[in-house]
């Protein structure tokens, strides 16, 4: 059976190049060291409310990633995706349930948000690939 050019290049291409979940994660810890680094109150404080938002209360973590995943979806915001997709993975939410989110999304924001499931889709898997 001979193998194909593009199942080719992504073999040679995950050989030699860091994968998209590590490539993502590195990049959005530098780039957010250096914004807090400039003691911007404003930035500082929003990052504050954004990191307490996520905490247990009335909803639980889980939950609220999920509607995390949900806004950040119809919002078009490929980082804020890949960034709840990560928490998402490391609270255990399965596959099913993530692809339930994936269908809310799709409800609330319409069609526009296909090309974003698709790579939603996409870096769910490389999460899961990363955990084999």
């Amino acid at each position: 059976m001979p193998i194909s050019k593009r199942y080719l290049h992504n073999f040679i291409q995950n050989l030699f190049m860091p994968s998209k979940v590590e490539e993502f994660n590195t990049y959005r810890a530098q780039m957010n060291e250096k914004i807090l680094a400039q003691n911007n109150l404003t930035l500082n404080r929003f990052w504050n409310l954004d990191m307490h938002a996520y905490k247990e209360g009335a909803l639980n973590t889980r939950t609220k990633e999920m509607l995390g995943l949900v806004s950040s979806m119809v919002l078009r915001c490929d980082d804020c995706i890949k960034y709840h997709l990560g928490k998402c993975h490391e609270l255990g939410i399965s596959t099913e349930e993530i692809f339930e989110v994936f269908a809310i999304a799709n409800l609330v924001g319409g069609s526009i948000v296909v090309p974003h499931t698709r790579r939603a889709t996409e870096y769910w898997e490389a999460l899961n690939m990363e955990t084999k």
